[in-house]
């Protein structure tokens, strides 16, 4: 099963990786422009998998780049727990 199955998954997938770049010492502009380059890459190669992935990806091919950008940062505040 991929992580993109299931959309907790991948929230927690998400919540992983953002912690680890924290412990390895990134910035959340650092961690925010890994978020929008990954962002970008989902919309673009990877089919949705579920209603909420096809939501975030019908909200990223509406928007522009700056919105797409503040878009990741939501996604990455969404999963960070230390927030």
């Amino acid at each position: 099963m991929s992580v993109l199955d299931n959309f907790s998954n991948w929230k927690n997938f998400l919540n992983e990786r953002v912690d680890q770049a924290q412990k390895m010492g990134m910035n959340n502009e650092t961690i925010s422009n890994l978020a929008y380059q990954i962002g970008d890459y989902l919309a673009a190669q990877v089919d949705p998998k579920n209603n909420e992935e096809r939501l975030l990806k019908e909200l990223w091919d509406a928007s522009n780049e700056e919105q797409q950008k503040t878009l990741a940062q939501v996604m990455v505040n969404m999963v960070d727990k230390k927030q």
